[in-house]
Formats: C-alpha cells, sequence, structure tokens
C-alpha cells in the first residue's frame, strides 16, 4: 500500500493532480480544496488511499491525515463510493464536514454532485459517533466516540443556537477561537460573535 507520495507537482488536472516522484508521474485524484491549495513546480507531500477495482486501480489523495481519516470514514458508508466522497470533500473541505455531521446539516452534505437527501442522512447517522466536537476544536477530526460538545463549550453551542445560529455556524466559530480551554462561556459567546459577524 502507498501511505504517501512526496514530489514535485507536475500537471493540475480538472480532478486531480500529477506528482513527479523520482522520474514517475503519479496521477491522484483529490478534492476542490485540494487542487486549490496546490501550484505546478511546489514540492508536496499528498497522503493517499488506494483503490483497486475489477476495473480499474487509482490513487486518491489528502493533504493531510484527518482529511484521509475523514474520506475513509465516508467511504465506509454504504452508497459512497471514493468520487462520492471526493464531491462531499470539495463542497464541505477542513472541518465542514465533521461540523455538518454534527449539526445534523443533511443539506450541506447533499450539496455534493451525486449525493442525494438520503445519503447525506446516511453519512449523518453513521460518522456522528465517530466525530468529537472538542478534539475537532482542539484541531483533532477523528477521535473518540462523543455525539456532543460538554461543558463549557456545549454551553456556548447551545447559547448560539439559542440566538438563532445553526449549530454548523456555531461550532465553526467556536473553532477559531484559540485557547478555548480555561475561557468560561462569556468569554467564548463574545469571541464566537465576533468571529461570526
Amino acid at each position: 500500500m502507498i501511505s504517501y507520495i512526496s514530489g514535485v507537482v507536475e500537471e493540475i488536472e480538472k480532478d486531480k493532480v500529477v506528482v513527479d516522484n523520482n522520474g514517475i508521474g503519479y496521477g491522484i485524484f483529490a478534492s476542490q480544496s485540494t487542487l486549490e491549495q496546490i501550484g505546478i513546480g511546489e514540492q508536496v507531500k499528498i497522503y493517499t488511499y488506494f483503490s483497486v477495482r475489477e476495473d480499474a486501480m487509482q490513487l486518491y489523495g489528502f493533504l493531510s491525515r484527518q482529511e484521509l481519516q475523514l474520506f475513509k470514514l465516508l467511504i465506509g458508508v454504504s452508497g459512497v463510493g471514493p468520487k462520492g466522497g471526493l464531491a462531499i470533500l470539495s463542497t464541505c473541505p477542513g472541518d465542514s464536514l465533521s461540523m455538518a455531521v454534527l449539526a445534523d446539516d443533511a443539506k450541506a452534505i447533499s450539496k455534493a454532485p451525486g449525493i442525494g437527501a438520503k445519503t447525506a442522512q446516511k453519512i449523518i447517522i453513521e460518522l456522528k459517533d465517530k466525530i468529537d466536537i472538542e478534539d475537532m476544536i482542539a484541531g483533532e477530526t477523528i477521535s473518540k466516540p462523543m455525539t456532543k460538545a460538554s461543558g463549557v463549550v456545549g454551553d456556548a453551542v447551545e447559547a448560539l443556537t439559542a440566538l438563532g445560529y445553526s449549530q454548523t455556524m456555531a461550532y465553526q466559530a467556536i473553532k477559531s477561537i484559540e485557547n478555548v480551554d480555561g475561557m468560561d462561556v462569556e468569554e467564548i459567546l463574545k469571541k464566537a460573535l465576533k468571529n461570526i459577524f
């Protein structure tokens, strides 16, 4: 199995990147957010997933291990293949997917081409217990089972949703606050509201 490929970006196509590693050009399918973060001639390290089917062998690549982990979780959901997983990560890049799952935001996930409302709901049900909001806020996307934020973070999320913000927006606002640990709810709310506006 190929865990990652380091090399120079030779080409960027609509849905993939070609990375030169010691004279061999690897064609790696990638999400739009990944393709937008790299440029031709740049040195990159891409974490890969090697998909083998009867009719094709393909590499899928990600700039972080966390994104690769999310991709593996997505393709573990019945009805979501590698192309569908990439489409979802293109529509909900970074922590947006984790936040959409935790907030039961099927609409955000179903914006991905080829992903309907039923599949989006199935993704939420299957991934919800695999994503921890507090570890995500601390920068680690995949962690132990936990479905709701607890303590001051949970209280802050509840307060923001009571003010009319969606849970996804509340999570994103809190995620962008540095050093949440040690803050009280009021302090988190003040900073989160500044991030929303």
